[in-house]
């Protein structure tokens, strides 16, 4: 059940920065959370800026909402043996991505389009059973013992 309906973008305002309250807050539709203890000044900021539809929140109000989500869902790695399934190419986007690099580097270090980056994402995505640039750097990661995203990238078929 939500407080707020889908349209409202609503801004909760907080007496303290209390885990719970802030993830109620949240959780009923808020779009924002502003607390007492924050400059006054900031507040007609925080109220734009949701109005225009972007979410207002401090890093230790991500953190209460990052924790959450960790703790909801452990990671779920579907097809461990994916990376024998990828060619090279596909790897070489796989280990580019993992070292963080945004589809329009990862198209200028390849010589390929950025349209050709996001179909081969796509692909990737399809073969690891994954849907986004960060399980795609936890799966680079959990295919290894740990060691680098760009090891694990480098994984060839016949390991």
């Amino acid at each position: 059940m939500r407080m707020f309906e889908p349209k409202v973008r609503a801004v909760m305002l907080l007496d303290s920065l209390d885990r719970d309250l802030v993830i109620d807050a949240f959780r009923g539709g808020a779009r924002g959370v502003f607390c007492r203890g924050y400059s006054f000044n900031a507040f007609p900021k925080c109220i734009r800026q949701v109005h225009k539809g972007q979410v207002w929140v401090s890093n230790l109000e991500l953190e209460f909402l990052l924790e959450l989500v960790i703790s909801l869902r452990p990671l779920k790695v579907e097809n461990r043996g994916g990376m024998a399934r990828l060619t090279s190419r596909e790897r070489d986007v796989m280990r580019l991505v993992a070292d963080g690099m945004r589809n329009q580097e990862v198209a200028l270090r390849l010589n390929l389009s950025e349209h050709t980056v996001r179909n081969y994402l796509i692909r990737i995505f399809d073969k690891l059973g994954i849907s986004s640039r960060v399980e795609l750097v936890l799966y680079a990661f959990s295919s290894t013992d740990g060691s680098s995203a760009s090891d694990a990238a480098n994984y060839s078929a016949s390991a």
